[in-house]
């Protein structure tokens, strides 16, 4: 074991357009992202002649090109794409595989539906509620006129969107091939993540929702400021300690792993320490920017800053609605949070 007590298991790290075999009918293969979190893996699963594809890579003539060589050098084609939810480096290229093969589209309603949200833009709305939610969370008026100016959104790397879709619910049995994977859905880091688990195999494809070595962010954003996103993490990460422990985990990142349960544990451990410390820190009034410091301990760009402010909103707001701290909008308009005198410090 690793010193977190999980070990990567023993599989030659894909090269761009390689497959490697986890087994006789799963295939792991990484597509590249241009973020610091620089790649994401997908997998195929072998379904009758064909594969079904889990994920689908950001929607990229990159990815795209990469997918295509995978077709041409391989011979596959796809039966079905499954989507575990609707972040665009797993529903980028959704549009552009279903429409290629003439196959449906596998998600849950809720990341459907809001993929299909996001992707549609504000459709002449104003952008109101992003300026509100970013002076409440006390960022700065540069910073809140650099944040919400118009950057294309998500139509850049989101390709359209299949019209139709073939709806994964929770403890849903899917047979793909000659086995059957079982759907276990998680929250927080999105409304309705979907995993998927063979028991005949004892393998996890686990999205985002249970990654090695990083957390997944857990946010709380302008859509839904009231959010209680951390609660739902709480809430819904445990069960995956009912499969068993030596369960190969295939992640959206880093490496595969067997250690599950001790993983599960981890998060847990995470996500607990970041509250106790915001209980500490603010003894005195605090916004979500005074919080940052806190829950990361290096500096922080456009992009990280982004998911930086959503994910400091979600563990203040588990702590507000947990009765551990105070919340009030003060006469700039900034939520101040400070520790209720009834709380474990």
């Amino acid at each position: 074991m690793t010193k977190s007590g999980i070990q990567p298991l023993s599989l030659n790290l894909p090269e761009d357009a390689q497959l490697t075999p986890v087994d006789d009918d799963v295939y792991w293969l990484r597509m590249p992202l241009p973020f610091a979190l620089d790649h994401i893996n997908l997998y195929l699963i072998k379904d009758g002649d064909g594969y079904a594809a889990l994920d689908t890579g950001i929607g990229t003539q990159t990815t795209e090109r990469l997918w295509e060589r995978i077709f041409s050098e391989s011979g596959i084609r796809l039966t079905r794409v499954i989507v575990t939810h609707m972040h665009p480096d797993h529903i980028g290229l959704a549009g552009f595989l279903t429409e290629k093969f003439e196959v449906p589209l596998y998600m849950t309603m809720s990341e459907y539906f809001v993929s299909r949200a996001m992707v549609a833009g504000g459709r002449g709305a104003s952008n109101f509620n992003d300026r509100q939610y970013l002076k409440r969370c006390g960022m700065t008026d540069a910073y809140i006129e650099q944040a919400t100016a118009s950057k294309g959104g998500l139509q850049k790397v989101v390709r359209p969107i299949p019209l139709g879709y073939i709806r994964l619910t929770e403890g849903m049995h899917l047979d793909i091939g000659d086995y059957t994977w079982k759907v276990i859905i998680g929250r927080g880091h999105s409304p309705e993540h979907a995993c998927l688990y063979c028991e005949h195999k004892n393998i996890l494809i686990s999205g985002d929702h249970v990654l090695p070595n990083i957390s997944p962010n857990i946010g709380v954003y302008s859509t839904e400021p009231d959010a209680n996103a951390l609660k739902l993490y709480f809430d819904t990460l445990p069960q995956f300690k009912n499969l068993p422990h030596d369960t190969w985990v295939l992640p959206s990142h880093k490496l595969p792993f067997v250690g599950l349960h001790t993983r599960v544990d981890e998060l847990i451990a995470h996500h607990q320490k970041h509250l106790k410390d915001l209980l500490e820190f603010c003894i005195k009034e605090k916004s979500v920017n005074d919080c940052l410091p806190v829950l990361f301990q290096r500096e922080l760009n456009e992009h990280n800053m982004f998911f930086a402010i959503a994910e400091g909103l979600a563990h203040l707001n588990y702590l507000f609605y947990d009765g551990q701290m105070t919340k009030r909008t003060d006469s700039d308009g900034r939520w101040l949070f400070t520790t209720s005198k009834q709380a474990s410090l």
